[in-house]
């Protein structure tokens, strides 16, 4: 059928048109360069020892890097962590710029579709009459009434809002793979900070134990001093001696409580918060040494820094294909429809309705250079996040490696520590008995206390050092995150 006025044949051209158009849209090529996922080269194996070395993470080692912290048996350190995930600032923040970064893609994705907007007006006017008529008679006043929908859509036909997409797609994954990665460091610090604490307690354990028998020997020494057995000389030393650790105490409790300060802020609360929570001593906490390292290639896949790099990647490349659209014609689609009259009742009647419907056609044809350049600064950004990525996967290998020779050694130590700490034992045992014989001098005696001490000080040091190795590792190894969707992943921290 056709109207009189012709209206339902061009409505059936225009829309037909639209529809060429927007199949166009749908098939049309995205240019610029696509994604293609980038393949480091990463050694087979570890050259640091490894208890063993598999193909690769199997589903239950994998698993037990992702809540490391429960292999230290330690219900302090796991809860200190639990609750760090879920209130410290720094990740609180990643989770906010997650949601930036998921509404950037919705900005960028509502250039796909068309817009229409809905207007209405009233205007009431005055226009002079003909030359030489009446004031009365001359003038013309009117009034129109107008509403209305305006809409318009862009044709993507060469792609580059969906490039456009495709890189807010992959700074999404990116703010994702930030708050992993800030997860990771997040609970390394914390267990670090934790064992440093425990460490700091048996230190002023060991000092206040040492202090305690130094002063029975000084007591001692001044007994036999007042009977004329020894000099002035050993009354002076034994108390220098018990000076001197004393000394150390106070230092050690500064330390200890400022690491509560620490643990405080790294839960998001005031410093002094956990000060009656972790002020009693409690053993340095000590994990299995053993640890599922895979191999190399493992880290690829699994440390959130690694992986926020190649997404980086992935949006710097996706940006030049935006850059390149700017090379081509832009064709969209306006049209209206809506009613016009001279008066209210009469607005929403047949026939004062109007329309209109075209498509348009944009080309910047002379930009003086201005679009290469945008193209060829693009395609720098894209080549400085490829660097940045080889870095992060460097630096990740050497981390690995750095802790892994760094356990290994310190297990060494720790045994001969431990063997140290025997045998000075004895020594004191023996020194003080033929001191009091009289078959030995005091420096003999003073100089077995002094060991003791700095071999049982250096003990703890060791033992808090291994735990914190042994983190150093988990940490390397990208432990410390769950591989969920990123809206659950907050859920199943």
């Amino acid at each position: 059928m056709r109207s009189k006025d012709g209206t339902i044949s061009i409505g059936l051209l225009l829309l037909c048109g639209l529809l060429l158009l927007c199949l166009s849209a749908v098939t049309g090529c995205a240019v610029g360069p696509n994604y293609k996922p980038v393949q480091p080269h990463v050694p087979s194996t570890w050259s640091g020892p490894v208890s063993s070395t598999p193909a690769g993470l199997t589903p239950s080692a994998a698993a037990n890097l992702v809540d490391w912290w429960v292999n230290f048996n330690d219900p302090s350190l796991t809860s200190l962590v639990n609750r760090a995930v879920k209130s410290n600032l720094d990740v609180n923040l990643a989770e906010a710029r997650i949601r930036e970064a998921r509404a950037a893609r919705g900005v960028a994705a509502a250039g796909l579709g068309p817009t229409i907007d809905a207007a209405g007006s009233f205007v009431r006017s005055r226009s002079p009459g003909a030359s030489g008529a009446s004031l009365a008679g001359g003038r013309r006043v009117a009034s129109v009434y107008q509403s209305g929908l305006d809409a318009g859509w862009d044709l993507d036909v060469f792609g580059g809002v969906r490039r456009a997409v495709e890189a807010a797609d992959a700074d999404l994954q990116a703010a994702v793979e930030d708050r992993r990665d800030i997860c990771v460091a997040l609970a390394a610090e914390v267990a670090v900070n934790y064992i440093d604490l425990r460490s700091y307690q048996r230190r002023i354990a060991n000092a206040q134990e040492n202090l305690k028998a130094q002063e029975q020997t000084a007591e001692l020494t001044r007994k036999r001093f007042n009977v004329g057995f020894v000099s002035a000389l050993d009354v002076a030393n034994a108390d220098a001696l018990v000076a001197t650790t004393a000394a150390e105490i106070p230092l050690l409790e500064a330390s200890a409580r400022q690491v509560i300060y620490s643990l405080g802020i790294l839960l998001g609360r005031e410093p002094k918060a956990l000060m009656q929570e972790l002020s009693s001593p409690s053993p340095t906490p000590v994990a299995a040494p053993t640890v599922p390292t895979g191999v190399p290639s493992d880290l690829i896949r699994r440390r959130p820094d690694i992986r926020r790099a190649e997404a980086q990647i992935h949006a710097a490349t996706a940006r030049i294909g935006v850059a390149t659209a700017d090379l081509f014609p832009k064709f969209n689609i306006t049209g209206s429809f809506g009613f016009q009259a001279g008066t209210l009742g009469s607005l929403f009647d047949w026939v004062s309705r109007f329309w209109s419907l075209g498509p348009s056609v944009s080309w910047r044809v002379f930009d003086n250079k201005g679009i290469l350049s945008n193209i060829e600064l693009q395609k720098a950004f894209r080549e400085e996040a490829f660097i940045t990525y080889q870095k992060t996967v460097l630096n990740a290998l050497q981390e690995v490696e750095n802790a892994l020779i760094a356990s290994a050694k310190e297990q060494d130590r720790l045994k001969s520590l431990a063997d140290a700490v025997t045998a000075n034992q004895k020594a004191v045992r023996l020194a003080t008995q033929l001191y009091i014989q009289g078959e030995t001098d005091f420096l003999n005696v003073l100089q077995a206390q002094r060991s003791l001490y700095s071999t049982e000080d250096a003990l703890a040091q060791s033992t808090g050092a291994l735990s914190t190795d042994l983190v150093s590792l988990y940490r390397a190894l990208g432990g410390g995150w769950k591989n969920v969707p990123p809206q659950m992943e907050k859920k199943s921290q």
